[in-house]
């Protein structure tokens, strides 16, 4: 597998935010989510809270899908 961490920077205009509420003030409880520039089926994730502010992750789709229908199952949700 190619190492994500390698390829270039995501900008931050490139970000889509998923919110569950901003209890905390706007955007303070979304995690926010764009493609890796230069790799096919790659994306970065962050959070949107200002103390966690520049801690990325990045991951294939096939790891997100894995991640989001365990946690829907877990969780009891629908998709």
């Amino acid at each position: 597998m190619q190492n994500l961490y390698t390829l270039p920077a995501v900008d931050d205009g490139a970000f889509e935010n998923f919110c569950g509420g901003n209890l905390n003030g706007e955007h303070e409880s979304c995690i926010d989510v764009a493609a890796i520039p230069g790799a096919e089926e790659a994306f970065e994730l962050r959070d949107s809270k200002p103390m966690g502010a520049g801690e990325k992750l990045r991951v294939t789709a096939a790891e997100v899908d894995d991640f989001v229908l365990g946690w829907a199952k877990k969780r009891g949700l629908a998709l």
